[in-house]
């Protein structure tokens, strides 16, 4: 047993090469936006596990590189435990260390298959399996778990050109293209000669290739002409703060009508005769409109008086007493019209992923919240336009955009607040979410949040008009409805992540056959 655990022990060098992989990615991703890292930040791993191809010792390679990779990306997580759940700093690090290390089994399992694979075939063809490997293990991680945050393809969310494959395969296309370059960069690097120079020379070009043909085809924005409705976009800087007296609520509340009321007299010069819609944030206010007969008198007042629409974040009531947290619209005659109903609550914030019957899930609930999760994609009305909105961290889950275009939405909506993190990266690392959500359904995003960044997000995924964050600001936008048939990724979902599952799986159990013929083991 001693010797067998020697053996499958990484050495020095070995965990050094992990350590570079967990550098280059991190680095890739906001705030650092070092983008072009990605491309080779796998290298240095891959080089450590086909050099010693050992399915235990990559399985620990890769969930080492994993778990720190996302305990490094995603330390913003820890900022509301610290400082609204008032969880000492050591606890907070700790509790989200337990979470990256379920994540960075995903990562483990796909090196693990990597590492089979080269026993198997040999480097060169186990590499061309890699690529189909990281994706089928990313889309595995959002089915198990429900996250798929800093997927590695959403490392490029801003550099438009390099993201357009996502209409065909989601941001799981994107990652398999980036680890394309990387396990070709490796395979150089690993069997050094003319002719695998030649072969790498000849895939990069295939790869180039289609990323060219990606970006250029279509290159129009998928609107009509006419524009059928034109929407405000108010930036409120709610705080996030609990316990505020009923005077500053009052003052917030106004701080919202006058924000809109400034940019609604903006259009009298400027689309005055196009239906208006303004559009107030997810935010910390706890708006009722169904509980709340003083709030519903106010919103009736405001959108006949200004002749508007007004979208809004609201608590509503849910079957068995429970509530929705819902987007809700009420028209120019102040008359509710529309609303949908949060259908992919966050755990441990919108409800808790326990059984009732177990000790303290019940104190839990009453801390983080228990919502009761919607089911239907209601489509909101925009003058002759159709709406979907999806609200904050729905944005995670390109089902939930993908749903609401293909229920004949022309424009996606996304109302959300990320106030309760900070200034951390999270700010541009949830925006990168909704750059996908865009660019794989072609489909123009109007983000609209309580802290920042709020920006229009146009179909082919360049951010504009963006805000500044912690900070009040308003923005205006017109709704134009869809010119042309939804994407192969809309109409076909995860087909391609699918594909990529089932190439993984008969690869990995040939080597299962190998290894039972030849009594071999890993």
């Amino acid at each position: 047993m001693t010797s067998l655990l020697r053996a499958s022990a990484p050495t020095l060098s070995e965990w050094l090469l992990a350590a570079s992989t967990v550098v280059l990615l991190v680095s890739a991703f906001p705030d650092f936006n070092l983008w072009p890292l990605a491309w080779l930040g796998f290298v240095p791993l891959i080089l450590a596990v086909c050099r010693r191809p050992h399915g235990g010792r990559a399985f620990l390679l890769g969930w080492a590189t994993g778990t720190l990779f996302f305990w490094a990306s995603c330390f913003w997580v820890t900022y509301s435990m610290i400082r609204y759940g008032r969880i000492p700093v050591f606890v907070a690090y700790i509790m989200l260390l337990l979470a990256a290390l379920v994540l960075g089994l995903f990562p483990a399992t796909c090196m693990w298959t990597l590492a089979r694979s080269v026993k198997r075939w040999g480097v060169g063809r186990a590499l061309l399996i890699l690529p189909f490997a990281w994706a089928a293990f990313e889309w595995a991680r959002l089915g198990v778990t429900g996250q798929l945050w800093n997927a590695v393809g959403y490392s490029q969310a801003y550099v438009v050109p390099l993201i357009q494959t996502a209409r065909w395969g989601g941001v799981y296309m994107v990652g398999f293209f980036i680890l394309i370059v990387n396990a070709i960069v490796a395979y150089v690097l690993l069997k050094p000669s003319k002719r695998s120079l030649l072969i790498a020379l000849s895939i990069l070009g295939i790869v180039a290739a289609t990323l060219s043909l990606s970006a250029t085809q279509p290159a129009r924005e998928n609107v009509t002409n006419s524009p059928s409705a034109v929407l405000i976009a108010v930036q409120p800087n709610v705080p996030m703060e609990q316990g505020r007296s009923i005077e500053e609520d009052a003052e917030l509340v106004n701080r919202h009508l006058v924000l809109s009321e400034r940019a609604l007299q903006e259009l009298k010069d400027n689309h005055e005769q196009l239906p208006r819609l303004v559009v107030w944030p997810e935010s910390p206010m706890y708006f009722s409109y169904a509980r709340d007969a003083q709030l519903r008198e106010m919103i009736a007042d405001f959108t006949t008086r200004n002749r508007t629409s007004l979208l809004f974040n609201s608590n509503e009531p849910a079957p068995a007493g429970g509530s929705y947290n819902s987007a809700v619209m009420i028209d120019e005659q102040g008359r509710l019209v529309a609303q949908y109903d949060k259908i992919r609550l966050l755990p441990f914030g919108e409800y808790v992923p326990l059984p009732r019957w177990l000790p303290g899930a019940g104190l839990v609930s009453a801390l983080v919240g228990d919502f009761t999760p919607g089911a239907i994609y209601t489509l909101l009305p925009a003058g002759e336009a159709r709406t979907g909105v999806f609200i904050c961290f729905e944005s995670a889950f390109p089902t939930v955009a993908r749903s609401f275009t293909g229920a004949g939405a022309d424009v996606l909506i996304n109302i959300s607040n990320d106030g309760y993190l900070g200034r951390t990266p999270v700010l541009r690392q949830h925006l990168a979410n909704t750059v996908f959500r865009a660019v794989e359904n072609r489909r123009p995003v109007l983000r609209v949040t309580n802290t920042g960044i709020t920006a229009h997000i146009s179909a082919r995924g360049e951010v504009t008009d963006a805000t500044g964050s912690f900070e009040t600001a308003t923005r205006i936008w017109t709704i134009n409805r869809s010119a042309e048939n939804t994407t192969f990724y809309t109409k076909h979902g995860d087909a391609f992540a699918g594909l990529c599952g089932a190439v993984s799986l008969l690869a990995l159990a040939a080597t299962f056959r190998r290894a039972k013929v030849e009594g071999a083991t890993t």
